[in-house]
């Protein structure tokens, strides 16, 4: 059966074909659903981002729909200016493809996050007034909010358009710190081209969270365009204290008619200035401005919007700067944008292989999605000056440090050295590395304090330009100073925490304030936390290594050998699960299911518990530097595997949540790689895909779309150690060429079959030399080297021995010589 669907030219902002094509897989899901941008044939040839078609795998739809959340509008690589259509349903991350309404059009967002929306700040928003009557327009939110037309919607990196309903076209390009849309009100809601077009902004939020706001106007009747431009107090989506936000929006494209300020569903052409507070009790007070030109238009009208967080004048200067006026060049923004995506995909070449189409879109967007966030604020920073580079958007690195910075570690090393620098540098200016931040505010702590394993990891993979002195010093800082408010930064519980060695149910803490929740998974990741301090303090030649590691032994004393577990009445038949311990020794309970898929969702506020976010069955696993000892506790390498399989088969497993990623690589641990491969290819494509909801939770600032990249390319990092695990790429070969060495690591298979029949290592050689290790250390990438895989469709002895198995800190092999 004959397919029909579109394709979009790259190189262009218009429709160029319709193309039918026989029992191909169509990525226009439904007659509702989006078309995206793929080519149309698949290829075995070498793809690379140094080929201008590699873009055009990217889709920057995948996850906007079922809670992904992710960013889709028009962005540059880490950049603060992310421009996009908000929406009235799963506006997270301002648009998703979910079919609700737009209600505006704004230039700060988030990605992947989840909670509260975040950002959506200043918001404009296009229209015709019925019978040119300015009282006839529609201001308020809900009153405004237009539906979109699906098939209108082109979306890829650094540009965006969607036409309205009404008919009003719209399309994004973006620079640095400000905003470029071109709305074309050529086919606008009369459709005789002689109405006049009204844009307004609205001094509000995707939250509405704002504070108080003020906006002046300068746009005389008459002149040929004008300028909006004010600021506003705002609150984070996730943290403490609120932030102030400035813009500067330019219109132009034709003669002003009228301008002045709008309050509720009323607008007037005087005053030119409006100062807003956030309302009386619950009432939100809705204002902001406008500009009216006067119709026929012979083009769209333009609205250059440059953002600051410092001040106006810089959000003016900056849009200027980078988008100059008044003639824009549209063109020459998507242009740059793109050679500045291909350019950070540059270093990643693949033989598919003869993959389906759709492995090679999910692979290169989940590329692109690893680098929307952190963003580079440098220049912004409100709250100090430094010479060192600022980044915001850490939301939260209880996410990121898992899989999503240690994948720029190999892809953008340079950039992750001037993130961990930015790390250090809050440290230096605000007294503690941050655990979550966004907005320029502190976020909320979620479990241990997680910059330290960032930090750790960049060192053991000896990224460069770093204070490591001043690094221990923070870290140092984290494990014995507990801060007053450790609700937003460091550890709370620290002096139970060195006194019983774990962190109580009930903690009686005067010394410090915050949630006295997670007493489990709290004490697991101080675990961790302190096992990767004493990894840089032995390195540095500090006498406090014997200290550190032995509280990172700390986790074994929550460890109930006979806690059994029980789903709906009927014995899972597994003992030992991590439960919480009073003050005085005595144990308490929690329900091993307990925030688990198959019971209630445990949140930091909503649903607080002693497991923050997963289950005690999920934490069981969570000993990321001691799995060998874990093993022993559990029973044994059988019982282990048992347990595994069990819990990855039973619902327990969210695989939504990134607690649960390295659960999918433990069996290396237990001498069954095999075990791994096998449950990588379950999650991907089943969980992991190119479809519009083709991601299991939301992207937590591109952690989806890391677990998807590393499991995809053969290699899985246990961060805060130099391992990562091996399994076969979902592609034929993989090639990575380090910017900081530009040496090119490549992993190929032999015998592969884009069936995926052939999912086992049989043998590998290393540089041409047999190794029969399962896993493999990060001078991998920046060395160069060549590991060559021969597939099977059975598991075999490779990988198997004891030592051949990933160093655990207390195995009795000898292998915890990594840490000598």
């Amino acid at each position: 059966m004959a397919s029909e669907y579109f394709v979009f030219d790259l190189s262009s902002r218009s429709l160029f074909a319709t193309v039918t094509v026989a029992m191909v897989h169509f990525w226009c899901w439904s007659a509702a659903a989006v078309c995206t941008t793929l080519p149309i044939a698949a290829s075995t040839s070498l793809k690379s981002a140094n080929d201008s078609e590699v873009l055009e795998y990217v889709n920057p739809l995948i996850g906007s729909q079922a809670g992904g959340n992710v960013f889709a509008g028009a962005t540059l690589p880490y950049g603060m200016v992310k421009a996009s259509p908000d929406v009235n349903g799963e506006n997270t991350g301002g648009f998703s493809t979910d079919g609700s309404q737009i209600t505006g059009f704004s230039a700060l967002h988030d990605s992947g996050t989840g909670g509260n929306p975040s950002l959506g700040n200043f918001p404009i928003f296009p229209q015709i007034c019925p019978s040119n009557d300015i009282n006839t327009c529609k201001f308020p939110l809900g009153a405004r909010a237009t539906n979109y037309t699906n098939d209108s919607i082109i979306a890829k990196p650094g540009y965006f358009s969607v036409s309205l309903e009404n008919g009003i076209k719209a399309e994004i390009a973006v620079s640095e710190h400000a905003a470029l849309f071109e709305f074309d009100f050529s086919r606008g809601s009369n459709g005789n081209g002689s109405a006049d077009p009204l844009i307004m902004l609205d001094l509000t939020d995707l939250w509405a969270s704002r504070q108080n706001a003020s906006i002046h106007i300068e746009a005389e009747e008459g002149s040929e365009g004008g300028r909006i431009k004010g600021n506003g107090t705002f609150l984070p989506s996730f943290g403490a204290g609120s932030y102030i936000a400035y813009f500067c929006l330019d219109l132009s494209g034709g003669t002003v008619k009228d301008s002045g300020v709008w309050v509720n569903n009323r607008a007037g052409t005087e005053p030119k200035d409006l100062y807003v507070t956030r309302g009386f009790n619950l009432f939100y007070l809705e204002a902001g401005g406008f500009v009216r030109f006067r119709g026929p238009i012979s083009g769209p009208i333009s609205a250059r919007m440059g953002i600051s967080f410092i001040s106006t004048d810089q959000a003016c200067q900056s849009a200027q700067d980078e988008i100059p006026g008044p003639d824009y060049d549209f063109d020459g923004l998507v242009s740059k944008a793109q050679d500045a995506w291909r350019k950070k995909l540059a270093p990643i070449s693949i033989e598919s292989g003869g993959v389906d189409e759709n492995m090679l879109v999910s692979f290169w967007t989940a590329v692109y999605r690893t680098m929307i966030s952190p963003q580079d604020y440098t220049g912004e920073n409100p709250h100090w000056t430094s010479s060192e580079p600022y980044f915001d958007s850490f939301y939260c690195l209880w996410d990121m440090w898992r899989v999503q910075l240690p994948f720029l570690t190999i892809l953008d090393p340079l950039q992750q050295s001037r993130i961990v620098r930015s790390l250090l540098d809050i440290y230096k200016h605000r007294g503690w590395l941050p655990d979550c931040s966004m907005s320029t505010c502190k976020g909320w702590t979620q479990g241990g304090s997680d910059a330290d394993n960032v930090l750790v990891d960049a060192y053991v993979k000896n990224l460069t330009n770093i204070d490591w002195n001043l690094a221990y010093e923070a870290i140092v800082n984290d494990a014995e100073n507990e801060p007053l408010e450790w609700s937003v930064e460091g550890r709370g519980g620290l002096a139970s925490w060195k006194r019983l060695n774990y962190v109580p149910y009930l903690d009686f803490d005067p010394n410090g304030f915050g949630t006295n929740s997670r007493s489990i998974s709290r004490t697991l990741e101080y675990s961790y936390n302190d096992f990767n301090l004493a990894t840089l303090a032995k390195s540095l030649g500090k006498d406090t290594y014997k200290k550190y590691i032995a509280r990172a032994g700390s986790w074994q004393h929550l460890f109930k050998a006979d806690q059994p577990s029980d789903i709906n009445g009927t014995d899972t038949g597994f003992t030992g699960f991590f439960q919480p311990r009073y003050l005085n020794g005595t144990w308490g309970y929690q329900d091993p299911i307990a925030c688990s898929p198959l019971a209630d969702f445990c949140s930091l506020t909503s649903n607080p518990s002693e497991t923050f976010e997963s289950s005690a069955w999920e934490y069981m696993f969570f000993v990321p530097h001691d799995i060998a000892k874990l093993i022993e506790l559990l029973g044994g390498e059988e019982t282990f595997l048992e347990r595994l399989d069990f819990f990855h088969t039973s619902g327990l497993a969210d695989i939504g949540n990134e607690p649960v990623f390295l659960t999918v690589y433990m069996p290396h641990y237990a001498g069954r790689p095999g075990l791994s491969a096998r449950r990588a290819h379950y999650y991907i494509p089943s969980h992991f895909n190119s479809s519009l909801d083709g991601l299991p939770g939301n992207d937590d600032s591109g952690a989806m779309a890391s677990f998807t990249l590393f499991s995809t390319i053969g290699l899985f990092p246990n961060p805060g150690q130099n391992v990562y695990f091996i399994i076969p790429p979902f592609f034929e070969s993989v090639s990575i060429t380090s910017p900081a060495t530009n040496k090119t690591a490549t992993i190929k298979n032999v015998n592969f079959d884009r069936g995926f029949q052939n999912i086992y290592i049989q043998s590998a050689k290393l540089n041409g030399d047999e190794y029969s290790k399962n896993w493999i250390g990060h001078e991998f990438f920046t060395e160069g080297w060549s590991l060559e895989l021969v597939l099977g469709r059975e598991e075999s002895s490779w990988g198997t021995r004891v030592e051949d198995r990933p160093p655990s800190f207390s195995d009795a092999t000898g292998s915890v010589g990594y840490m000598d």
